[in-house]
């Protein structure tokens, strides 16, 4: 038995928290683990020196099962089979996430805040993170420890084009009261549900929402944000830097 194992150059021991990247193809437990959370219990060295890792999948209901807890519920994993986790901690806090399909018009508006971000300094414990249509990957990293997630999307909420709002979910029903954010395909209130249903995400979880302008947003190749939406782009930038400072206070 060995104490510890390297991932990636990162260290991994018993109670390091990893998401399981299994490549075993077709078997159908490799499929239930591929992109779940999972905490190490212990590594151990086979008898040829190599190194594995003991694993109980977070949301697995019998990993609590004291002495009948092995069979079933714990995994023997390689270390080329798991990604680490950060660990809870302050050099994680916060990942600002923005959503939008920049061939849709004014649906890009997310994208493009991130982007204005990045040419900006971001604090220590920021993630800024252009995740486009990608529904899976936002899911997989609202598991990933964060204290406080930024979306950034545009959203039809009844405003003058160009309005910039700033939306918490309902804690009953993890929607964003009032916001039409699913034109892409990419619904945040549907994928923090998924994520919630797979593991821990973060308490607190925010949308800065920009009001579209009349365009469809269905109107492919327009790579360009109308004039009332391009214009929010600052006043959403300042918004969340005004956010991160009272989150990392």
């Amino acid at each position: 038995m060995n104490g510890k194992a390297l991932v990636g150059g990162r260290e991994v021991t018993a109670g390091s928290r990893v998401r399981l990247r299994p490549h075993g193809g077709a078997d159908i437990f490799d499929l239930a683990l591929i992109g779940r959370t999972a905490t190490v219990e212990r590594v151990e060295e086979d008898m040829e020196g190599g190194l594995h890792l003991v694993v109980a999948v977070d949301d697995d209901p019998g990993r609590d099962l004291g002495s009948r807890n092995q069979l079933g519920h714990r995994f023997f994993v390689g270390l080329d089979e798991v990604e680490p986790l950060p660990q809870d901690g302050p050099s994680r806090k916060v990942l600002v996430a923005g959503i939008g399909n920049v061939f849709h018009g004014d649906d890009g508006f997310g994208v493009e805040v991130v982007r204005r971000l990045a040419e900006r300094r971001i604090p220590d414990g920021v993630d800024v993170t252009d995740f486009g249509i990608r529904g899976i990957d936002l899911m997989y990293a609202l598991g990933d420890g964060y204290r406080t997630v930024v979306l950034v999307d545009a959203a039809a909420r009844g405003e003058a084009p160009g309005t910039v709002s700033l939306v918490e979910p309902d804690p009953d029903s993890g929607d964003f009261t009032g916001a039409v954010i699913d034109a892409h395909g990419l619904d945040p209130a549907q994928v923090l549900r998924l994520a919630a249903d797979n593991g821990p995400v973060p308490p607190r979880v925010l949308l800065v929402a920009c009001e579209p302008s009349s365009q469809p947003v269905d109107a492919t190749w327009e790579m360009e944000l109308s004039a009332p939406v391009g214009a929010a782009v600052g006043e959403a930038v300042r918004l969340i830097e005004g956010l991160l400072a009272k989150e990392l206070a």
